[in-house]
């Protein structure tokens, strides 16, 4: 007699859109943590530098204007280096 045709003979494939992704969890922690030390200096710069024109004695006004420029550089700093947007060049 003819075998029933829901039987298969050797252990079942995956099919090739079920693959599980390539890059890992462990990946993307890594390139956060990277990101957070190359984006630290820009920080620590910015911050050291309205430090220094507080004590300078000058307006405080200068010192607060320049910390938006400063938070912005080291959030596009984080967010390319996080995404790996430099790698597809």
């Amino acid at each position: 007699m003819a075998q029933p045709t829901n039987e298969t003979e050797g252990p079942e494939e995956p099919m090739a859109g079920s693959e599980p992704p390539t890059e890992s969890v462990g990946d993307s922690d890594r390139n956060r943590r990277q990101a957070a030390l190359y984006a630290l200096p820009f920080l620590a710069l910015g911050v050291g530098n309205a430090i220094l024109i507080l004590n300078f004695g000058l307006e405080p006004l200068w010192a607060f204007a320049q910390l938006p420029p400063i938070l912005f550089t080291t959030a596009l700093t984080y967010i390319v280096f996080s995404t790996d947007f430099l790698d597809d060049r």
